[in-house]
């Protein structure tokens, strides 16, 4: 995708501050030294302001509320990871134009879910829908999202019996599922009171958390078939390390920012979710390529040696959350959601469109500038609600 100096910020010294700072330390020159800390400085930060990063979101909104696209249905997931962005960017702004969008498709969609009560990517659109009621209640109805729950969470599927033969042992069983259904179920539970639906959440994100997570890596397998046993059968990049999908990766990121955005600082497993909150946005921070934007393929970013979208704007999002929250260390993260957000803006063509998104799918693939996906709007209109708070 084009480089990422087209959108570097040019470095510029204000007369007040090279006065203040020659008349209280250096009195005509600066040293070499604070001239390269000062561009370094500056470097990190972005071009845009909060308003021209809010009119790249309302742009985003536009074209693809222009540009209908769902897998299955407007209620699926697809369209439950773009409106969790829309809700996001009105949270952030106060724009009643993201507001709108929800309160349309609501209306629209008669406020279902999906139709798979076992399935996590089902509900995914209601958190958009319970937000909307938060905002402006008595506009949504919340009885589908209810008895989905219900269903969901209670009812005896083979998932969670554990008797199938392949990936499918347990109910969360692909860690996408981190980011469908955990978030809102916080989110309901939150509205009341009930935190012993937290704590059956709980449950079922552990089960997936002790299948999936790498304890080295500090990553998650997209599920069972990407696991590690040391087996040469075991699926392994051309570089021979493990397989770690980054919008896979990203998507637990993002909800667990999501989630501890809401989760009660004296809930019992809030500290499950932060430490593991941390150790992946190290993880991530880590392995963060110069152009800014993550590879598919997280530890063989020359599988497919170029940025992709929804990935990292899921892990700018939830990098920018961190700092916002005083959970991650400014100096540290700063320049890394910077230069992140730097290679989303690259991404986002003249007519609002956002490119570089992968297709749906469960492991590294490729992306383009034409690729586009209704989840990756979502992941850009996320990031932007935490970057555009950042100098607040």
């Amino acid at each position: 995708m084009p480089s990422s100096r087209l959108f570097d910020p040019p470095v510029i010294v204000s007369n007040t501050v090279l006065t203040k700072h020659t008349s209280h330390t250096m009195n005509r020159y600066f040293s070499i030294l604070a001239v390269l800390t000062l561009c370094l400085s500056c470097a990190s930060r972005p071009k845009q302001s909060p308003q021209t990063i809010e009119a790249a979101m309302v742009a985003a909104l536009q074209w693809q509320e222009a540009n209908p696209i769902q897998a299955k249905a407007p209620t699926d997931w697809t369209n439950g990871a773009y409106y969790t962005g829309v809700a996001r960017a009105h949270a952030a702004t106060g724009n009643p134009v993201f507001l709108q969008a929800i309160a349309d498709m609501g209306e629209r969609n008669d406020w279902q879910t999906y139709e798979r009560y076992f399935h996590a990517d089902d509900v995914a659109i209601s958190y958009a829908y319970l937000y909307l009621d938060e905002q402006t209640p008595d506009v949504a109805n919340l009885q589908p999202t209810e008895a989905w729950l219900d269903a969901h969470l209670n009812q005896p599927h083979e998932w969670k019996a554990g008797s199938r033969s392949d990936e499918k042992t347990i109910l969360w069983w692909w860690c996408d599922a981190l980011f469908m259904a955990p978030p809102v179920i916080t989110e309901y539970a939150m509205r009341y009171d009930d935190r012993a639906l937290l704590d059956t959440m709980y449950t079922y994100y552990r089960e997936t958390y002790d299948l999936l997570y790498d304890q080295e890596e500090h990553l998650f397998a997209r599920d069972a078939r990407y696991l590690w046993t040391g087996s040469p059968d075991d699926r392994r990049e051309v570089n021979g390390k493990k397989i770690f999908w980054s919008r896979g990766n990203g998507w637990v990121l993002g909800g667990l920012a999501l989630m501890l955005d809401e989760l009660p600082q004296d809930y019992t497993h809030r500290p499950f979710f932060l430490q593991l909150y941390r150790e992946m946005a190290t993880k991530i921070k880590a392995i963060q390529p110069d152009d800014g934007l993550w590879r598919t393929s997280l530890l063989s970013p020359e599988s497919f040696d170029h940025g992709e979208v929804s990935g990292s704007g899921f892990y700018t999002f939830a990098l920018a959350w961190g700092i916002n929250n005083g959970i991650l260390d400014r100096g540290d993260y700063l320049p890394v959601v910077y230069k992140a957000w730097r290679g989303l803006q690259a991404a986002q063509q003249a007519s609002g469109k956002v490119g570089w998104v992968q297709n749906i799918g469960a492991d590294p693939q490729p992306a383009s500038a034409d690729s586009w996906q209704n989840f990756g709007t979502g992941a850009f209109l996320l990031a932007g609600s935490e970057v555009l708070k950042l100098d607040n």
